[in-house]
């Protein structure tokens, strides 16, 4: 099992959702949910999960949580 650390730019709020791969690790992501309640947070584990192909227990926030630049470990 590896361990990957993604950073990611993440827009709360938007109209449309989209990811932009930037890079291997890096990521831009906007997200419909508010940034109120972690909303945001969970909609883009959920985008990571879908895109990595992995579960959702997968992906952790190491840094960023009240931040919309984050750092994401996802276990592949």
């Amino acid at each position: 099992m590896n361990i990957v650390l993604v950073s990611v730019k993440v827009k709360a709020g938007a109209r449309k959702e989209t990811i932009e791969k930037v890079s291997d690790t890096k990521f831009k992501i906007s997200v419909r949910e508010k940034p109120e309640g972690n909303q945001a947070n969970h909609r883009v584990i959920e985008l990571l999960a879908r895109h990595f192909q992995v579960t959702q227990k997968s992906i952790r926030i190491v840094k960023g949580h009240h931040s919309p630049s984050k750092i994401f470990t996802i276990k592949i």
